[in-house]
């Protein structure tokens, strides 16, 4: 591994911040409640259809005790539109009554914690930790794995793997906007099928011409 594998990241980061600027957490919410039942929803699902449901959720159960002490099929009704939304309903009314139960009513500020919650894995909890709680948090989706990759910084399937590459390699401060700003370049350029490698920012540092691991 060659020694400069900080100085690079850093370097990545600084161009697509100096394209991208400040990426706010797309999901809609309010709270660090509504922002965890938005997220438990986005699995398998885009931002957009997420902020189109959790509006008319929020609405009657917009907080832990309301969601708790809901109906199981009037949430999978609500949330039908959402891939996997038996799985999500039983999740989210499981996550909101723990939270009642065991957290007196409030979001946990810790992974260990948050991964206990149903449906709610290491993603779920680092996109907590840094959005809500401004706790340093590296949410590893599919377009931050596919860019690592391509990168040839690390050659991995596994998000821990890749989380623990760039956590020890990027200054803790850096972890939750790096992540939003890799997820906005793969969807914007650096796109699955078919990048758009001419009007990339990081052309040059990739094909694993970078890393190796």
């Amino acid at each position: 591994m060659r020694p400069e594998t900080d100085s690079l990241l850093t370097e990545i980061y600084d161009r697509l911040y100096t394209s991208y600027g400040k990426i706010p957490c797309p999901l809609t919410h309010r709270t660090p409640f509504q922002l965890l039942v938005a997220v438990i929803l986005s699995a398998q699902c885009t931002d957009k259809k997420v902020n189109s449901i959790t509006p008319v959720l929020f609405k009657d159960y917009p907080d832990s005790k309301t969601l708790a002490d809901a109906d199981l099929s009037e949430i999978e009704s609500i949330i039908r539109p959402i891939g996997l939304f038996r799985m999500k309903a039983k999740n989210l009314i499981g996550t909101a009554r723990m939270i009642e139960d065991r957290f007196n009513g409030k979001v946990p500020e810790t992974m260990e914690e948050l991964t206990a919650l149903p449906g709610v894995g290491r993603k779920t909890a680092n996109v907590i930790l840094g959005n809500s709680f401004n706790i340093p948090g590296f949410p590893v989706d599919t377009h931050v794995k596919r860019i690592i990759n391509r990168l040839g910084l690390i050659k991995s399937n596994s998000p821990e793997k890749i989380e623990d590459f760039v956590t020890k390699h990027l200054p803790p401060e850096y972890w939750t906007d790096f992540s939003h700003l890799l997820i906005v370049h793969g969807r914007k350029i650096c796109k699955a099928s078919k990048p758009d490698c001419g009007n990339c920012e990081i052309a040059d540092f990739c094909a694993g011409k970078i890393i190796k691991k």
